[in-house]
């Protein structure tokens, strides 16, 4: 005993809580650490199974009288906490029926013969990056189970019968009743003859096996929205594996990869896209081809356009999701020096630079000021 927590610590309550504060507390915890919540999570097993163990003594007058008492000494030798290894429930609709009085204990489930929802499914769709700018219709194809067509998903020949079974009469599970120091000791169990179904399938369906589904291959249309970007995820309800006995279908959810382009570069909604000019159009200035997502347009490039100058074309980019708005469209201009220069070319460019020196080259001119200045410091 000497390892366990304080029920009080354990519940979060003072010493002098009342019944409703007990209640209270315990509620939260136990909805925060069932585990139906917390799947396959062994510390809020183990933090579950603690937080029954307390409520069950501090809900009892008596026992809470003991235990304020003696402390955990005052239960030493009468095994009655065993019983809380295996404490669990089966829903969160189930966990007050300690409320009711006794203990209570669920081994197994009573789920095999409730409708269960479909598990849901995943798919990765690679698209273009026009698909992506201006919306495409896809079909896709993607395995998951599907009510048998034979059976109906009932799980039983056609024409067979299927018999409640007589074991659990149809609840699927088998209630035990015993005695403890707490008083009754309730224990529900998976009946082992129907296996929790509730029923007995006397002629298993011959196409699925009596598992009321079959794994097939299922082609979907899927509707691209205009405007989706890299990684987001388009949801197709009821699109997953068929339900159970009634229950729902689980959803399908795809998730959207883009191809890199060979021009374009994506910024939010915008385009990026670099143009190669020559020296001759960036010193004295041209119309140029442009590509946009909706084709070639024409651009008057400046006379004395500057490498990396960026120009935006308004509108031009990629529609906003759920908008008719869309992004911009922005060039940046790369200038060209061309590496092999004919004799004549040359000639050319040394007469131009004997004209010109340095006149017009204004960064030029800052640049060696600023370097000038530095240096005469």
């Amino acid at each position: 005993m000497a390892d366990k927590r304080d029920y009080y610590e354990v519940l979060g309550v003072s010493r002098q809580a009342s019944a409703d504060e007990l209640k209270k507390a315990y509620r939260k915890l136990a909805k925060k650490y069932h585990p139906d919540i917390n799947p396959g999570n062994e510390e809020a097993e183990a933090a579950f199974k603690e937080i029954n163990e307390a409520y069950s003594v501090l809900s009892d007058e008596e026992k809470r009288s003991q235990y304020d008492r003696f402390g955990h000494s005052a239960f030493d030798g009468t095994g009655g906490f065993s019983g809380f290894d295996g404490f669990g429930f089966g829903g969160l609709d189930d966990l007050f029926e300690t409320f009711m009085g006794g203990a209570f204990r669920r081994s197994g489930s009573n789920r095999n013969n409730q409708p269960a929802r479909g598990k849901d499914r995943r798919f990765s769709l690679e698209i273009t990056f026009e698909e992506a700018a201006f919306g495409a219709e896809k079909e896709i194809t993607i395995t998951r189970m599907q009510a048998c067509g034979t059976c109906k998903g009932t799980g039983s020949k056609p024409g067979s019968k299927v018999e409640k079974c007589k074991q659990c009469q149809g609840s699927g599970q088998i209630r035990y009743t015993r005695p403890s120091v707490f008083g009754q000791y309730v224990e529900l169990q998976t009946c082992n003859t129907c296996g929790g179904k509730g029923k007995i399938i006397l002629e298993p369906c011959e196409t699925c096996n009596g598992n009321e589904r079959v794994s097939k291959n299922s082609r979907i249309s899927l509707i691209i929205p205009a405007g989706i970007d890299n990684g987001q995820t388009i949801s197709l309800k009821s699109e997953g594996d068929a339900g159970l006995r009634g229950g729902p279908a689980g959803d399908l959810y795809v998730t959207i990869h883009i191809k890199p382009h060979e021009i374009f570069k994506r910024e939010g909604y915008d385009v990026v896209c670099d143009i190669p000019i020559s020296f001759t159009q960036a010193a004295l200035g041209a119309e140029i081809d442009i590509p946009t997502l909706e084709g070639i347009i024409k651009y008057n490039i400046p006379e004395g356009t500057q490498t990396g100058t960026v120009f935006r074309l308004k509108g031009k980019g990629i529609k906003r999701l759920r908008s008719e708005s869309k992004g911009d469209q922005y060039i940046r201009v790369n200038v060209e020096v061309p590496k092999k220069l004919s004799s004549r070319q040359k000639e050319i460019l040394r007469e131009f630079a004997e004209i010109s020196g340095d006149e017009g080259l204004e960064q030029k001119k800052g640049f060696f000021e600023k370097v000038k200045d530095l240096f005469t410091e």
